[in-house]
């Protein structure tokens, strides 16, 4: 009887005392619906965003209303000079609107994300002034971006203002669609070709996502949102500069295990989670933990 009623107290006091450990320099976990916040760590830090960046460039095609049967001519323009990124989009490939929109965020390629700036109604300079009019309206005031694919650490924002964006963003259900196709076959200069998504969790077992998109460079490190749902509860995340994609990918199992643990519990608790393994917040129900 004595085990039964300490197991129970462990249950009930794990998700409120165990610090988790977390590798992401900034994390930002959401519920959706209630706006509460989960879990929370240098959630104000202005970071560079990489690909996370290509959210924005989607909406702000598709607000657009641009022709998306209309053929896009791959140019030597949307050639990354800036990163000497590899693509396997090549130049001279003609391509719908749509499947370009298509590579651009499920395969994170960058001349896919730069020839839908090319090619936005007005040019690259009604591109500019279409996103930074959605940042003004999403009240994203820490943020800003000055070209369509991320490869510029001047591409900057916070976790704050990125779950704005990512909230926004899995309101299209064109993108929530497309972030969360695992993989898709194009046809390329005439022949097919199969692309995947750069997010290994997506079509994972156990995993139900809404949204997803990835993000990588030197200066930002491997960064995710990704609107999952666990234990009936949809929650969006953001995870910047992690060292590794398995850091990345762990953050992302442990923040889903810490979702499934507040089943049953009526008010989640805003978890600020420790860096450490060997340290521990007290267990205070009312409190935060903050990842560190």
């Amino acid at each position: 009887m004595l085990k039964k009623m300490f197991a129970a107290v462990l249950m009930t006091l794990s998700t409120a005392a165990i610090a988790v450990p977390f590798g992401s320099q900034s994390i930002l976990v959401v519920e959706d619906g209630t706006g509460k916040v989960l879990l929370e760590k240098n959630a104000n830090v202005v970071v560079p965003i990489a690909s996370l960046t290509k959210l924005m460039t989607a909406m702000v095609v598709l607000d657009s209303k641009a022709n998306m049967k209309e053929e896009i001519l791959i140019d030597q323009e949307d050639v990354d000079t800036l990163k000497h990124s590899t693509s396997r989009v090549p130049v001279g490939a003609t391509l719908s609107r749509h499947d370009v929109l298509q590579l651009a965020l499920m395969s994170s390629d960058n001349r896919a994300a730069a020839s839908l700036a090319r090619t936005f109604p007005g040019g690259p300079t009604a591109f500019a002034v279409a996103v930074n009019a959605k940042i003004k309206a999403l009240g994203m005031r820490q943020t800003v971006i000055e070209e369509p694919t991320g490869l510029s650490p001047n591409n900057q924002s916070t976790a704050a203002d990125l779950v704005k964006m990512a909230v926004a963003a899995s309101r299209y259900p064109e993108i929530s669609r497309i972030t969360t196709d695992s993989k898709d076959v194009i046809q390329i200069k005439g022949r097919d070709v199969e692309y995947h998504n750069t997010n290994r969790l997506v079509g994972a077992k156990g995993w139900e996502i809404g949204l997803s998109k990835t993000g990588f460079t030197n200066e930002a490190g491997r960064c995710l949102i990704m609107r999952i749902k666990s234990a009936g509860k949809f929650a969006t995340m953001i995870l910047l500069n992690a060292r590794a994609n398995s850091v990345r990918a762990m953050d992302a199992v442990n923040i889903r295990r810490m979702l499934a643990a507040e089943n049953g519990i009526a008010e989640p608790k805003v978890v600020r989670a420790s860096a450490s393994r060997h340290k521990k917040a007290p267990a205070k129900p009312s409190k935060r933990r903050r990842a560190k």
